[in-house]
């Protein structure tokens, strides 16, 4: 079997040194497992995708960037019948941050959210008392990395507004209150392979930002979560990623309450690195899905 380990090609527009490290130290293991398995940038025009029976999507970094060219790609595996991991189908559902709203309709705790359709108007002040906060996260539905996401104050609300209704005109965005607690408590991530608790750390900013992202400062610390913790994590890969290599529950706790912030099933950091008994992990989950 020859395998695709899915990647991006780097134009610097991103900061990629810690996902490129991941990549490569999880490619040479796997191939320490005597996989059939290379690196392929998934919208190489050259890659013939036909010779792969399977496609591992890794770090498509920019799949946000060139959604509709993302899509046809997806349709292309499709048509010649090669398995994706994680699924097509719930590759296409996630890639839009309004599948919160089926979390939230099935009665899991997500984030309070209000999604604007594209070429809407929107008034970022009537949020404030909406979700009774003095700050407003703003981002586009299909985005990643913190691209054209905006924390808005009452006294920046009206530039943000003009900003926001520039760019409405092509995409929808989502509008959520920011939480005072994921600056001082953090970020949880809780990531499962093939549906089976894995390993978990807490994402936290670094002075004077609010993005927990490595590649805008932030710090990564491992936890040990207990089992009420990791069950609570677990319904929302039961429910939405079923028959996913790899599951990334990303959330933080407010008044003891975990609320999601996103589900991540197609291009997040794994942090692997965390643990060595993690990558073994991985390779379990693979074997098991093919």
């Amino acid at each position: 079997m020859k395998i695709a380990l899915v990647t991006y090609l780097d134009k610097g527009t991103y900061d990629s040194t810690t996902v490129e490290n991941e990549d490569d130290k999880l490619l040479n293991f796997l191939k320490e497992k005597r996989l059939n398995i290379e690196k392929v940038i998934w919208n190489d025009e050259h890659i013939k995708w036909e010779d792969y029976s399977l496609a591992i999507l890794k770090s498509p970094w920019d799949y946000f960037d060139l959604i509709e060219e993302f899509y046809t790609w997806l349709d292309q595996l499709e048509a010649k019948n090669i398995k994706l991991l994680n699924p097509i189908e719930v590759v296409r559902w996630n890639a839009n941050k309004k599948y919160l709203q089926e979390i939230e309709a099935a009665g899991l705790k997500i984030t309070p959210s209000f999604f604007i359709q594209n070429k809407e108007s929107v008034n970022l002040e009537h949020f404030f008392e909406k979700f009774n906060t003095n700050k407003l996260i703003v981002k586009p539905c299909v985005s990643g990395g913190a691209k054209n996401t905006f924390k808005v104050t009452v006294d920046d609300v009206n530039e943000v507004n003009q900003k926001i209704n520039l760019l409405i005109r092509d995409e929808d965005f989502i509008i959520q209150p920011f939480l005072p607690e994921i600056l001082e408590n953090g970020e949880w991530s809780f990531i499962f392979f093939n549906g089976v608790y894995s390993h978990s750390l807490i994402k936290q900013a670094k002075p004077g930002d609010f993005r927990v992202q490595p590649a805008h400062g932030g710090s990564v610390h491992p936890q040990k979560p207990s089992k009420e913790l990791i069950a609570t994590a677990q319904q929302y890969v039961t429910l939405f990623a079923k028959d996913c290599l790899y599951a990334r529950v990303d959330g933080t706790f407010v008044n003891g309450e975990f609320l999601l912030m996103e589900l991540e099933l197609i291009e997040p950091f794994l942090f692997l690195n965390t643990g060595p008994e993690n990558y073994e992990r991985y390779y379990s989950a693979l074997k098991e899905l093919i």
